[in-house]
């Protein structure tokens, strides 16, 4: 059975979603999600524009809110900005909380999303991988 994740974050728009996104492609036995404490309900271009450049976009990978996830039983609910990690609310059932921060790219050039795709790649992953394992 897989273990689920959230990644979260402020507006579900960049670096949450390519969390999401790079969790389904790379880790096995692992099924993310991602959500916004205060969504902007839709995706930054510049982070679909980085996922299908390595191939990693999916058509389901939309802004939410957490409302709309609150329900599943997560393993791991990782926070990747500050503002999430303060406003991490509550769970239904007894979770295990991270954080591991990411500068927002919204508003840079597409170099920044670049290089924010190969950090979250390289530490998001790690991390979920260790913390899962547990």
């Amino acid at each position: 059975m897989d273990k689920k994740v959230l990644v979260m974050c402020s507006g579900n728009s960049c670096r949450s979603i390519i969390g999401e996104a790079l969790v389904n492609k790379y880790l096995d036995n692992i099924k993310a999600y991602s959500c916004g404490i205060a969504p902007t309900g839709k995706v930054n271009p510049n982070a679909k524009k980085i996922l299908e450049l390595y191939s990693a976009w999916d058509d389901t990978l939309y802004s939410k809110h957490l409302d709309e996830v609150i329900d599943i039983p997560f393993d791991l609910v990782v926070t990747v900005c500050d503002q999430a990690k303060e406003s991490c609310p509550v769970f239904p059932k007894s979770v295990k909380k991270i954080h591991i921060g990411f500068e927002d790219p919204d508003g840079k050039d597409f170099d920044e999303f670049e290089k924010t795709y190969r950090l979250i790649k390289k530490e998001l992953l790690k991390a979920i991988k260790k913390e899962i394992s547990k």
